[in-house]
């Protein structure tokens, strides 16, 4: 099994101390930093944009996963490279995204592995024709927007598709499954077992007693 990489959410994080967080995720052995940036458009509600990675990469040398839930992440691509994401992810539903093989070369362009994310009820078949030229696929488990969701149970079961079909592609090992949305010692354990090879984590790292701990629980999850 590959090693799963714990990506701590930092939208649940208090604001006023964010830069306190980051540093408290990289210490606690964090693989990689999920930073959410919604614009009030593609999504019901607004984080920040990229002053504030920018801000954010000072206090770690961790590997910033951006995920850009907007309707034109076109516009910003190049603005996020240069803030300090080694990791850009746009959604195949994202009116932006339509000619999304164009944005994905435009990410690889920047100097970044490019990530494709695809919504709940958005089948995975979305993905037949970028798949190969993809670094990751962000499956959402919650409709994006807001943290603390219930995790939606049928993502294990999409999970289990993307996964089956990356193999066939001979894919394996080049392209990574992420999973974002109602991530615990529950859930965990599902979409690993199914093929997931990172994991988003809010509530369950970040708002932990023990982050460290938190994250080492995460990582030797099994069904």
């Amino acid at each position: 099994m590959a090693d799963i990489k714990i990506a701590p959410s930092v939208m649940t994080a208090d604001f006023c101390y964010l830069g306190d967080c980051v540093k408290q995720m990289d210490r606690a052995g964090a693989d990689w930093l999920h930073i959410d940036v919604m614009d009030g458009v593609f999504v019901p509600n607004m984080s920040f944009g990229a002053p504030m990675v920018r801000a954010m990469r000072k206090y770690s040398g961790m590997f910033f996963d951006v995920h850009l839930m907007m309707e034109h992440p076109e516009q910003y691509i190049e603005e996020f490279a240069e803030a300090g994401a080694d990791l850009i992810t746009v959604h195949y539903e994202a009116a932006g995204a339509l000619h999304l093989d164009r944005l994905v070369s435009r990410i690889h362009a920047a100097g970044k592995k490019a990530g494709v994310a695809i919504n709940p009820a958005t089948s995975p078949e979305a993905l037949e024709y970028i798949l190969e030229d993809a670094d990751l696929v962000l499956l959402m488990s919650v409709n994006p927007g807001f943290g603390g969701q219930k995790f939606i149970p049928k993502t294990v079961r999409k999970v289990a598709q993307v996964k089956r079909r990356i193999d066939e592609q001979g894919l394996a090992g080049r392209v990574e499954i992420e999973v974002d949305g109602g991530i615990n010692f529950e859930t965990a354990p599902k979409v690993i077992a199914a093929g997931a090879s990172a994991l988003v984590a809010g509530h369950a790292v970040v708002d932990a007693e023990d982050p460290a701990k938190a994250i080492r629980m995460l990582k030797g999850s099994r069904v």
